[in-house]
């Protein structure tokens, strides 16, 4: 038995790699299938990226081992983690035409803090602007490994027997970490309407067997293993037993997904191991945004999707929350902007739902209380402000270092590091507030750098800024829905941008209606929206100007009165083009 990961940045074929794979071993026919098997979502079809991690067992030439195929994109890194834990190599794959790039370097790192044995991949050389000798020194550069860097081309199948008789050859058995006594280590966990929760696991010592009487010892709860299995192609396959070193499932029969904790232990109830095994923590939540339905009827609609999407995705969190211009919807916590994307588009592709996300927001420390919305925001009084902090890694060609350095200067960033991998690429490091990152960074590194440059981050802690609550008034009432946390030096630019905006959308009333915005106490910026004119003189045919004065009197003094107790229209796309988030 053995365990190997396929890691890489983000679209350089580690799910083609695996169809190849696939077909090699023979668990799949060549031509007779759809691409890309692994990647069985919708989004992850429709985007071209893995979104979860999929582990399927395969045999070749007399050897059982376990594949596992990860995500590239940064916001999952947590599902590359999941899957290092139970795997004791990592095929590294590597484009041929773009070289590493900013999750290259990530992944490897992590591989190479898990101990794993790291097998390089040179991938997509049929492709005509392949320059393979030139990438094979960039991956020495990163790995300093000065063995064989196998080339393949996963479109054509090209090297790919030659990579899997390195995989038997090099990959070490999994050693049991618990020796002769039974445990698993849970790395991930799935509902099943018909069978209920389902543990992901792998045997870290001894053997266990369907039927037994197990124990999670995180929850000390215990249960008779109904169902005992691994992972073909296609389905779920059920055994008999697992033993040390393998990659299965367990079904207990359990109700609720909250029974299981990632990285918790599975043991016997009897006679099984003490104490916990060195698992890893559930990934924490950076970016927060509201989720609404534009059709308030869709309401119970959208907690129930909530409810059955966080069954089998844990990653994000949620509660209910009552915005006076949006409605009900709900609070909602992401790894990151792609975890926002891909969560509201399931719900609306797997769901029907019609919805708008809000702007993303980071979570900040004021006075040791945490806030995730800008509503919760104190408007003064407090003392200080800590904000999360994000190191990033940007690997782009060298002529576009100029512009990047400028997007980095004008987002609050700090240098840290630059080195060259190659006469023509760089990595650049910055240090940089995450709420910088939270719109529109990504696409305006990608416009500076024609698209060449690539991102990754890390979270670093969080450290004190000097950020203010920027609150919108309209005709003299403060609207809590248009409320935003910025840096003090930004706030009347920002002020005069939003103010601009609901200039164009609120209609004009029969009198002024004032746009302020606020910091404090102090009004920063101000537009006026002027009134309707109704001609009240036009029935009026020459005459003495004194009746037309009198008329006009009236009316003035009639639209004095409409202002003290007029109420301002709103209407909700004004909400929606200042808050919302996308499209």
């Amino acid at each position: 038995m053995k365990n190997f990961t396929v890691i890489a940045h983000i679209d350089h074929g580690k799910s083609t790699l695996c169809d190849r794979i696939l077909e090699l071993t023979g668990d799949i026919e060549k031509g007779k299938h759809r691409e890309l098997i692994l990647d069985s979502m919708t989004l992850e079809r429709q985007r071209g990226i893995t979104i979860k991690a999929k582990a399927v067992r395969i045999s070749y030439k007399g050897n059982i081992l376990n594949m596992v195929d990860t995500p590239g994109h940064v916001d999952f890194s947590y599902e590359v983690s999941r899957t290092l834990s139970a795997c004791e190599a990592a095929v590294l794959v590597v484009d041929s035409s773009q070289g590493v790039e900013a999750q290259t370097v990530a992944n490897y790192e992590s591989a190479r803090k898990n101990n794993l044995l790291i097998i390089p991949v040179l991938n997509k050389i049929d492709l005509p602007g392949a320059r393979p000798d030139d990438v094979e020194d960039e991956i020495r550069s990163l790995t300093g490994d000065t063995g064989e860097i196998i080339r393949v081309s996963a479109k054509t199948g090209e090297g790919v027997e030659t990579l899997m008789e390195r995989i038997i050859k090099d990959v070490p058995e999994p050693e049991p970490v618990t020796g002769d006594l039974p445990s698993a280590l849970i790395f991930d966990s799935v509902f099943d309407p018909f069978r209920g929760a389902i543990a992901y696991v792998r045997i870290t010592g001894g053997e266990i067997n369907s039927g037994e009487k197990i124990r999670f010892l995180s929850t000390g709860g215990e249960y008779e293993l109904k169902e005992l299995g691994y992972f073909g192609v296609a389905k779920m396959l059920s055994v008999k037993k697992l033993s040390s070193g393998e990659i299965g499932y367990m079904v207990c029969g359990m109700k609720d997904l909250a029974d299981i904790n990632i990285g918790d232990t599975v043991t016997l109830a009897r006679g099984g191991v003490k104490k916990l095994l060195p698992g890893f923590r559930q990934p924490k939540q950076f970016v927060f945004a509201g989720i609404y339905p534009v059709d308030n009827s869709d309401y119970l609609k959208l907690k129930k999707a909530l409810d059955q999407l966080q069954i089998n995705d844990t990653s994000f969190t949620y509660h209910p929350e009552d915005s006076p211009s949006l409605g009900p919807g709900f609070r909602c916590g992401f790894l990151g902007v792609l975890h926002l994307e891909i969560i509201k588009g399931r719900l609306e592709d797997e769901y029907e739902l019609s919805l708008l996300a809000t702007r993303p927001q980071v979570e900040y420390v004021v006075d040791g209380s945490v806030i995730d919305n800008p509503i919760d925001f104190p408007d003064a009084g407090y003392t200080q402000v800590l904000e999360p902090y994000v190191k990033c890694t940007v690997i782009t060609p060298a002529e576009y270092m100029g512009g990047i350095y400028e997007l980095f200067e004008e987002k609050q960033g700090n240098y840290v590091d630059m080195r060259y991998i190659n006469p023509r690429r760089v990595i650049l490091k910055y240090e940089l507030p995450l709420r910088e990152m939270v719109e529109e960074f990504y696409g305006r590194l990608k416009s500076v750098s024609k698209g060449y440059a690539t991102l990754d981050y890390e979270h670093i802690g969080n450290r004190q800024s000097d950020l203010v609550k920027l609150q919108v008034l309209i005709h003299g009432k403060q609207m809590d829905a248009l409320s935003f946390i910025m840096p003090r030096e930004d706030a009347q630019t920002e002020a005069r941008r939003i103010l601009s905006k609901l200039k164009d959308l609120i209609p004009r009333h029969q009198f002024k209606v004032s746009l302020q915005a606020r910091v404090g106490k102090n009004i920063i910026a101000r537009k006026d929206i002027p009134a309707l004119r109704k001609n009240v003189t036009a029935g009026l045919y020459g005459g003495d100007i004194t009746r037309k004065r009198k008329l006009l009197e009236k009316q003035k003094k009639g639209k004095k009165k409409m202002k003290q107790i007029g109420n301002v229209g709103i209407p909700p796309e004004a909400f929606i083009a200042v808050k919302s988030y996308g499209d």
